[in-house]
């Protein structure tokens, strides 16, 4: 009893253990606010993030919500304790309020991160 008590033990252990080794992604900020801009403006803007987890953080792919909207993607993994950045472009020569989704799909422990693009083109 006191051996399958013990193997117990250890195989929780270990499924404690393997479930704590992930990627994690920290966004510097989750919102960019474009602010108002002048039509035809530079609409490339940068969001930072680090791998807080403690294995490669693998960015598979990053989508948005328009197309008029395109993010960029890292190519390579990012190490543990390591910065990276996601470069979205928006298309500022459609006038009015900038309000985007870009989702951001990973290994790390959230599978689906949203962060968000806000703003107003001027005429």
């Amino acid at each position: 009893m006191k051996k399958l008590i013990a193997i117990a033990i250890f195989v929780f252990a270990g499924f404690a253990v393997q479930a704590q080794e992930t990627a994690k992604i920290e966004f510097k900020s989750e919102v960019i606010d474009y602010g108002e801009i002048q039509k035809g403006s530079d609409g490339v803007r940068v969001f930072e993030f680090t791998n807080t987890g403690t294995v490669p953080l693998v960015i598979t792919d990053v989508t948005s919500s328009c197309g008029c909207t395109i993010p960029e993607k890292p190519k390579d993994p990012i190490a543990p304790g390591e910065s990276g950045e996601i470069k979205v472009k928006y298309d500022t020569s459609r006038v009015g309020p900038i309000r985007k989704t870009v989702t951001v799909y990973s290994n790390a422990d959230v599978p689906a991160k949203s962060i968000k693009i806000k703003g107003k083109v001027l005429e």
